[in-house]
């Protein structure tokens, strides 16, 4: 936008400052000066032509980013490719209606997040993906939760199956009371594996993966998972996690316990674990959900206070041009 500066400012500016020799004096031309030269009218040409390309460089590397962003280049998810789908999933705790009318696409290697107020029903559907509302006695699930195109709440499907390929991040860390080893040992363990070499190698590579074998590489077969602190607690969570081979990861609000070091360290991790696995999050934190998703979904309650799906997309498009009004607001700090 062009600028007017105070008629008293552009009286005081100062009349003899140099010129550039090549560009003509817009006054001179005005008062009926000479005409630019035939020099400078092909030295303004070859200026303009060269920013032309330098903005079309950039469009080409801006569209070249996108795309090794999964998910991230289009406003929607093919279907076919999605590694989660819900198909209009509705959510009940006894009469209530906790969810409504939920349709979504989650691609593969990507990372998308939930966001939302409060009570919206963010962490009850990130729950309906490994079915552990099956655990609540008054809970039940209408439509359709698809993996990889299949219906995991179909007769013949067995949660503890989808909780092997589908693993959950709870929002505080709930190390086992043993040592580090054990915790990240226990979930192979209870899938039969037994070879002592076979545990060691899935251990420490977890704890790579978890970006925690340095810090207790040491004495992670003697120290208490317990003994660690809270942001080391939270990554060894995600190695247990880990160490069932899962392809999609649920993290439930991972950081809100976690001071902002850790917070960062944890983020860090979730970026690296994208290339590898499908990765979704609860999070309240719009910096950070701007940081770490590829894509993003707003939920927010309706008048029955049902939570729904207000609007989802490409993180970069909700946070810098919603297409609702209502997700403006929110991003945006007016109402949550």
């Amino acid at each position: 936008m062009a600028v007017t500066e105070p008629e008293d400012q552009m009286s005081s500016a100062p009349t003899d400052a140099p010129s550039d020799p090549a560009t003509p004096d817009p006054s001179s031309i005005a008062l009926g000066g000479s005409p630019p030269s035939a020099a400078a009218i092909a030295a303004d040409g070859q200026a303009a032509a060269t920013l032309a390309a330098i903005a079309e460089a950039e469009a080409v590397a801006h569209e070249a980013v996108l795309e090794t962003a999964p998910g991230q280049g289009s406003a929607a998810v093919d279907p076919a490719t999605a590694k989660l789908a819900l198909r209009d999933l509705s959510v009940y705790y006894g009469p209530k209606r906790a969810v409504r009318d939920v349709n979504l696409d989650i691609p593969p290697n990507a990372v998308t997040a939930f966001i939302g107020p409060s009570g919206c029903g963010k962490s009850t559907i990130l729950r309906c993906f490994n079915r552990m509302n099956d655990l609540i006695a008054t809970a039940r699930v209408d439509g359709v939760v698809e993996l990889d195109g299949e219906n995991i709440n179909a007769r013949d499907v067995q949660a503890v199956d989808v909780r092997t390929r589908i693993g959950l991040v709870f929002q505080r860390p709930n190390p086992f009371p043993m040592t580090i080893y054990e915790n990240v040992a226990y979930g192979p363990r209870r899938h039969g594996v037994k070879d002592r070499a076979r545990l060691d190698e899935i251990v420490e590579r977890c704890l790579h993966d978890a970006a925690l074998w340095d810090e207790v590489k040491d004495e992670y077969r003697k120290k208490s998972g317990l003994a660690l602190s809270g942001g080391q607690q939270q990554r060894l969570c995600i190695a247990r996690t880990l160490a069932t081979e899962p392809e999609v990861v649920l993290m439930d609000e991972p950081c809100s316990a976690l001071d902002p070091i850790a917070t960062l360290k944890v983020e860090e991790l979730i970026a690296d674990l994208r290339q590898t696995y499908t990765i979704v999050i609860v999070t309240h934190n719009m910096q950070q959900a701007s940081r770490v998703s590829d894509r993003t979904a707003f939920f927010t309650m309706g008048d029955d206070r049902a939570g729904y799906l207000v609007e989802y997309g490409p993180t970069s498009s909700i946070f810098t041009n919603p297409n609702e009004r209502l997700t403006e607001d929110y991003v945006s700090g007016r109402f949550g």
